[in-house]
């Protein structure tokens, strides 16, 4: 389905070269102060076309508020955010009539409707995520004023070159939008991030693709979100950024990596945090116990693969199954990691917008209730 959410609920529309692309979002609060500029911030972050390394599609992606908001705030009515295609060619995909790029979406999307968008990849294209961009922009808007929280994506692996796990957290403890951005190809490690950026050019050259890793770090996410037991907060994560397009992995805090650790060195043991409360001395958990959050950073990684539509001819065959070669055009990221950092920060900010609402509405109707008496109270919280 093309909608995301419950509380904080987003849907999407638009294919790669139809006329425009964007969302509709039910349930933003009222009164929060949002403009056209709030947005923009983000798509100008995923648009195309910014650097040597992304497709050279030229797309300014301008986005419009078209209802929801009066005066600078928002209503609490539905929000339509739009964001015309003015750059596409929808000529440059002919050959797709007769061959399914390998590995792309044309052959499963005709298996499942008997029929496909003519030019480009259609609602499997990449242009589909603006609306999910647009949508989490409002969400950080939010998250950032009422609870500060912070959401930062950044590259950490091209192709085998990766960040070393050393430097990694390091930088999830410090890492900032702008440092991620002072490099093209959006990796804060100043070692690591050369060579990410010559092997994005060679593919480029070679008319090749790669894939690559993005990692998120959540800061100051308020304790308590995600749902017994088949939304927890892990679980509405990975959906989130498994429904990216090239997605092929998501771990969060330890990952795999924890299951090669021992028990006693994996437990995040708790200690006193000053303010009344408690904290973890470590975070393998990744900010996340039971499925629930625990006030902690929640970071995680999130696997891309190597974009599939590439310019060398490929041997395959056509949809009727004669064997033949396929020579694509058309304009595609040598690695879509370095565009896929707002994307990711965007998925991640519509989950927590999202558990955070529903958490909202719990606390508010629990603390109308009588107090629980003291002899009943199992924990200090309640």
């Amino acid at each position: 389905m093309s909608t995301f959410g419950s509380a904080f609920r987003v849907t999407t529309y638009g294919e790669s070269h139809c006329k425009s692309v964007g969302c509709i979002i039910d349930g933003v609060p009222p009164g929060l102060a949002l403009t056209e500029a709030d947005i923009q911030v983000q798509l100008t972050r995923r648009r195309p076309g910014q650097s040597k390394l992304t497709t050279p599609r030229n797309e300014l992606d301008q986005v419009t508020i078209q209802s929801g908001c009066e005066l600078g705030y928002t209503l609490g009515t539905p929000i339509c955010l739009t964001v015309p295609n003015q750059d596409h060619r929808p000529h440059d995909y002919s050959e797709t009539d007769l061959y399914p790029r390998p590995s792309h979406a044309d052959y499963t999307y005709m298996q499942k409707y008997g029929i496909k968008a003519s030019s480009g990849g259609g609602r499997s294209s990449a242009r589909e995520t603006i609306g999910r961009v647009a949508a989490g922009a409002v969400a950080e808007k939010y998250l950032a004023e009422v609870h500060g929280v912070e959401i930062v994506a950044f590259v950490t692996g091209v192709g085998a070159i990766q960040v070393a796990d050393a430097d990694l957290q390091a930088l999830l403890a410090t890492v900032t939008r702008e440092i991620v951005d002072a490099t093209d190809v959006r990796c804060p490690d100043a070692r690591a991030a050369p060579a990410m950026h010559e092997e994005i050019v060679r593919c480029s050259a070679e008319k090749n693709s790669t894939g690559g890793i993005v990692t998120c770090v959540i800061r100051n996410a308020p304790a308590g979100l995600g749902e017994p037991c088949f939304d927890k907060l892990e679980a509405r994560l990975a959906h989130a950024m498994m429904s990216i397009p090239a997605t092929k992995g998501f771990e969060i805090g330890s990952g795999f990596a924890g299951t090669c650790m021992r028990g006693s060195e994996h437990n995040d043991a708790f200690e006193a945090d000053g303010l009344g409360g408690l904290r973890t001395r470590s975070n393998h958990s990744g900010g996340v116990q039971g499925g629930i959050s625990n006030g902690q950073d929640i970071y995680f990684r999130v696997a891309f693969k190597p974009p599939a539509t590439i310019s060398q001819d490929q041997a395959t065959a056509t949809y009727a199954g004669e064997g033949g070669v396929l020579a694509a055009r058309g304009r595609h990221d040598p690695c879509v990691v370095p565009r896929a950092v707002p994307i990711v920060e965007a998925m991640a900010a519509l989950v927590i917008m999202d558990t955070v609402l529903q958490q909202n509405a719990r606390t508010a109707t629990r603390q109308l209730l009588r107090p629980v008496p003291d002899d009943l109270k199992a924990i200090k919280p309640f």
